[in-house]
């Protein structure tokens, strides 16, 4: 680490000091199945909409087991708020492996986790950091902010094997919990500050709008669908939006194992 790189660290754990999120329910657990809730939530949902969502979905499934044996429907209608429900399905076939699979058995490597259903490189290794305290080097959406706005300035067009080599050396032996944590809020109130530095990143792929979106569609049809199974024509009467569109993400669903049909009637997973 150079002199440039030293700095860099203490202006990251002065931040985290004065204005660190340590009461974040997720950081004041050890638990990997409680971390790999948070993770799978947190992938493109702001933290204030995931705070109330992991209290609800824990209460419901506290343990790793009351996930695994829970059906898919109850699992997406606990998700629901959340959007992008795939990764219900995903945390969901992730319990049932590690019940199934491996005994019940959280995974403690890195390359067992990412052999998890819906776990890549990242959730893998914050796993390995706020559960077990590990430190790898993971990039995500704020900490990439944070090397962007310190080490590459004047930059466009950043890729994250020019980022991780820095990650690497400034990541402290024995504290990547904390480190960690100080990096994404710091990458937080960077982006209020100075706006989102990612759009100078080579990964950055702008979000489109939610207002008549598939995602949106998407979303109605599950959450009508949870409420109870419905016909076709039923369900596009309850529905605003294009027929075409609604006919589409409906066949989506049903490849996905999201929605299913019997008989007339689709509905959730039991």
């Amino acid at each position: 680490m150079n002199k440039r790189e030293a700095q860099f660290v203490e202006i990251v754990r002065t931040f985290y000091t004065r204005h660190g999120r340590r009461s974040l329910p997720w950081r004041v657990s050890r638990d990997p199945y409680h971390i790999l809730v948070s993770e799978i939530m947190l992938q493109q949902t702001q933290v204030e909409r995931v705070i109330p969502k992991y209290t609800e979905f824990l209460d419901t499934f506290p343990t790793l087991e009351t996930l695994a044996k829970a059906s898919l429907g109850n699992v997406l209608r606990a998700w629901q708020g959340l959007g992008y429900n795939r990764r219900a399905k995903m945390l969901h076939a992730a319990a049932r492996d590690i019940v199934d699979n491996q005994n019940g058995v959280f995974p403690r490597t890195y390359e067992e986790l990412k052999s998890l259903p819906g776990v890549g490189p990242y959730t893998a290794g914050a796993i390995m950091a706020f559960a077990y305290n590990k430190a790898l080097p993971i990039i995500e959406t704020n900490i990439r902010t944070v090397y962007l706005h310190h080490f590459f300035k004047n930059k466009e067009y950043v890729s994250d094997a020019e980022i991780l080599p820095i990650i690497t050396r400034t990541l402290p032996e024995g504290s990547a919990r904390l480190w960690y944590a100080a990096l994404m809020d710091y990458g937080t109130y960077l982006k209020k500050e100075y706006g989102n530095q990612n759009t100078r990143s080579k990964h950055y792929t702008k979000q489109s709008a939610f207002a008549g979106s598939d995602r949106q569609t998407r979303g109605a049809i599950l959450r009508l669908l949870g409420a109870s199974p419905l016909s076709k024509p039923r369900l596009f009467r309850e529905l605003e939006g294009q027929k075409e569109q609604m006919e589409k993400q409906l066949i989506k669903l049903l490849e996905e194992g999201l929605v299913v049909k019997n008989g007339p009637l689709y509905g959730l997973p039991e």
